[in-house]
């Protein structure tokens, strides 16, 4: 079965990028410019990952975090955050919010679909 991903960042050139990537590895990709578009397609999909910005308008990377963990039809979607803010105590309150992984910008495009393919393993 194809596997499916959901690309949340408000940065075109890198929603540009990782979509194309993911199709090229046979991936279902969906779409959402920020948080609150995150969780309307989350209300109607459930993808095999969430790869997720931090920063962004309207509802934040940590928001939407907290919507894919409290809801029990999203409890096998791993969550990656893909994001700038790279010191040592983002990192930590990601994963301690329950992120499965955390990478930072700039970031190697190989590196991002190795991650998310061990993780869907």
């Amino acid at each position: 079965m194809k596997k499916s991903i959901l690309i949340v960042d408000d940065e075109p050139n890198i929603v540009m990028t990782l979509e194309y990537t993911f199709k090229k590895q046979d991936f279902e990709v969906f779409i959402a410019r920020d948080g609150s578009e995150a969780i309307q397609i989350l209300d109607t999909h459930t993808p095999d990952a969430v790869l997720l910005d931090i920063m962004m308008p309207n509802i934040d990377g940590y928001q939407t975090l907290q919507y894919i963990k409290s809801k029990e039809q999203l409890s096998h979607t791993k969550v990656v955050f893909l994001t700038a803010k790279n010191r040592a105590s983002d990192m930590e309150k990601g994963l301690a919010m329950g992120a499965d992984k955390y990478l930072t910008k700039p970031f190697s495009v190989k590196k991002v679909v190795a991650e998310i393919q061990e993780l869907l393993e």
